[in-house]
């Protein structure tokens, strides 16, 4: 969705430093839920491109490390991700090559990253792509905050999808059998809407 707001080159002056790939997992944006899952295995919390218009947009609010960039996702989501540095680091190398963003210092190797001009600019260029994912990463936070989106829960219904899927892997099902499945899986639907 987001690629044709990112994509694309923005002006002459970066276009030697565009690149589409940049350390393998760009992207493929993961992170590490509450499971420990992490890299391209954990939720795909952003479309492709997105992840660059956040970090800009925190380094927009005051310059940050990198570490303090991956805290801040994590509380714009309500804590139940957090990026991977796998993912956040390289992506503050590409933003610094592209111009969009500075090291204002560096103390033991931590750089100290801060927005540029052409950072505010190309943030202001993409400002509905922006809108688009703060919107949707608030409704994370306000789905986790309520406790409609815990690792329990996510945990029960990939039990249930394995259960299933395993189920149906032992080969055909007769007819006794597959309506025995489907009264299960009705009967809890049932169970469901009325807790």
């Amino acid at each position: 969705m987001f690629g044709r707001f990112i994509g694309g080159h923005h002006g002459p002056a970066h276009h030697r430093h565009e690149r589409p790939h940049h350390g393998g997992g760009l992207f493929e944006e993961g992170g590490r839920g509450r499971g420990g899952r992490e890299g391209g295995r954990g939720p795909r919390m952003f479309e492709q491109g997105s992840l660059r218009l956040v970090i800009l947009h925190l380094l927009q609010d005051k310059s940050r490390h990198g570490y303090e960039v991956i805290k801040a996702i994590e509380q714009l989501v309500g804590g139940d991700y957090s990026p991977s540095p796998g993912v956040i680091y390289p992506t503050l190398t590409l933003l610094e090559e592209l111009g969009y963003a500075a090291v204002e210092a560096e103390n033991g190797g931590k750089k100290l990253y801060r927005v540029t001009a052409e950072g505010v600019d190309f943030l202001d260029q993409n400002k509905e792509a922006l809108e688009i994912v703060l919107k949707r990463l608030d409704m994370k936070q306000r789905a986790s905050s309520a406790g409609t989106d815990t690792p329990e829960l996510r945990r029960s219904i990939q039990n249930f999808k394995m259960a299933l899927h395993t189920r149906l892997g032992k080969g055909e099902l007769d007819q006794q059998q597959l309506h025995a499945i489907i009264d299960i899986i009705d009967r809890a639907a049932v169970a469901i809407e009325r807790t």
